[in-house]
């Protein structure tokens, strides 16, 4: 009997806390759909993250695996980019954030949550991660059912039946009171009628469409929500390596291997091009600047010619490097040093093919102006240099992890991006420009993020209102957006106040 009653206890804990998840992911979901249903993202983000966060890992707190400095940095990562919808504007970060965050949120949770307790800084996070957004998480959809089910038992529904039933009585009995009550009360007073005259108006503006979004919203939301949870906290093992038997056995993972001899020859093949065209960079490469170039070519051929060519074969360079840092390949101490020297080799091509890229890239960026596109591609090209250098620290040292330090330079070249202010300095390049050479395209930079409005009203103050026209339009346009505190967004806030104190003047 002892038993009994504990089993019953343990199975009551259990169901009281699947319902409690239950009722905190549908009120996390209403919570979400009033946060951002028709309004754009801006304080709403870091607060529905922080929001989320508590969520998950107060009702999967059993499964919390012990937390190191990269589980602190990974979430750090996070919630720095949450806030870019706060404190920035860059409508390219604006987008792409919207799927990197949520993709950093679900790989985090699974890192943290998950019983496989996958690797940071393995490939398989990401198939457990899947896992956890597909089949663990739609697995307990059934189970929002079968708490509600279990909830509401025979009895009480027998108890519910006679409520209504009463209910429904006593709201007959009412109706008729209600009609010669309202009626005497409406002749007694003449704004308690005008008010109930007004109540067919308020019910017209009530789009019943919206509502049935809404509430569409809210039910799928708040069932994701939960499997998503208590995927983590009833998770089944699924074995994706399982095979039939008429298909044969369960094949072995898949390891890199490379003859080291064929590798050698490889890297001096390629390095033999690669030391003549560095040779004939050198030329003029540096002598660029002091108006030193090819017979025929004028700065923007220069700057134009070759620069996607020269990105691609340091790109392919760099994945023959990759390739030949995790070869498993069996090698001798003297023909492993010389492929460590092809290899610095191979470093130091790609990174004079990158400088010779990124000088003629800036030459054309002083022909033609500073766009966001070519913002990118430069730090893009930084990265890969850092890129490159991690990987020469690798040829000398074979402990440093490769893969943990690529994770961890593009979580953090990633969150600078973000808060280096690319629009500001896209603007501030171009209006230097503009004082250099007289040349500015202003349609361009009013296009740019409200951050740099700011920086536009001092260039047209300093310049003669030049700039005063494209201002009052996109005063105008600021003042048309929402104004919901959901959205409210500090460079927009600011952007809206000094333009209305410019033009006051």
């Amino acid at each position: 009997m002892t038993e009994e009653m504990e089993m019953e206890t343990g199975t009551g804990l259990r169901l009281n806390r699947s319902l409690a998840a239950l009722l905190a992911a549908f009120l996390l979901a209403i919570v979400h759909q009033y946060l951002f249903y028709g309004k754009l993202a801006g304080l709403s983000y870091p607060i529905f993250v922080c929001l989320f966060y508590a969520f998950m890992l107060y009702y999967a707190k059993a499964k919390i695996r012990k937390l190191n400095k990269f589980s602190y940095f990974w979430f750090g990562a996070i919630f720095l980019l949450s806030l870019t919808y706060l404190f920035f504007h860059n409508f390219f970060f604006f987008g792409l954030n919207l799927l990197v965050i949520p993709v950093l949120i679900l790989l985090h949770m699974t890192y943290l949550l998950s019983d496989k307790r996958p690797a940071w800084s393995r490939l398989g996070l990401v198939g457990n991660t899947l896992e956890h957004v597909l089949p663990q998480n739609f697995r307990h959809w059934s189970t929002v059912f079968t708490i509600i089910k279990r909830t509401g038992g025979s009895k009480m529904k027998d108890e519910r039946k006679q409520v209504m039933g009463k209910v429904l009585i006593g709201l007959a009995i009412s109706f008729p009171i209600l009609l010669v009550v309202v009626t005497l009360l409406s002749s007694a007073d003449g704004v308690f009628h005008h008010v109930l005259l007004a109540l067919p108006n308020v019910l017209d503006r009530i789009s019943f469409g919206e509502s049935f979004v809404r509430v569409l919203w809210i039910i799928l939301l708040g069932m994701g929500l939960f499997g998503l949870v208590w995927g983590y906290v009833d998770s089944k093992i699924y074995d994706w390596n399982m095979q039939p038997k008429e298909y044969g056995p369960v094949l072995a993972p898949v390891s890199f291997k490379m003859d080291p001899i064929i590798m050698t020859t490889i890297l001096i093949a390629i390095n033999t091009v690669y030391v003549l065209f560095v040779f004939v960079q050198f030329s003029y490469l540096f002598g660029a600047w002091e108006g030193i170039l090819p017979e025929g070519s004028s700065y923007a051929d220069y700057a134009r010619s070759g620069f996607f060519e020269l990105i691609m074969v340091a790109a392919i360079n760099f994945v023959i490097l990759l390739l030949a840092l995790v070869s498993e390949g069996k090698r001798s101490g003297g023909l492993q040093k010389f492929i460590n020297v092809l290899l610095y080799i191979l470093v130091g091509c790609s990174t004079v093919m990158l400088y010779s890229a990124y000088t003629r890239l800036t030459l054309y960026e002083e022909v033609y102006g500073y766009t966001t596109t070519r913002f990118l591609v430069h730090a893009f090209m930084i990265f890969m240099g850092l890129l490159l250098v991690v990987a020469a620290l690798r040829i000398a040292v074979q402990r440093v992890p490769l893969a943990k330090c690529y994770i961890v330079l593009g979580l953090i070249s990633y969150v600078v991006m973000n808060y280096i202010g690319m629009d500001v300095i896209i603007a501030n390049k171009n209006m230097d420009r503009y004082a250099a050479s007289g040349k500015l395209d202003a349609n361009y930079l009013v296009r740019l993020s409200p951050e740099v409005i700011p920086s536009l009203i001092k260039f047209s103050e300093q310049e003669d209102g030049m700039l005063d026209d494209f201002l009052k339009n996109e005063w105008r346009e600021l003042n048309k957006r929402e104004q919901a505190w959901q959205s409210f967004n500090f460079p927009q806030y600011l952007a809206q106040r000094e333009l209305a104190e410019y033009f006051a003047q």
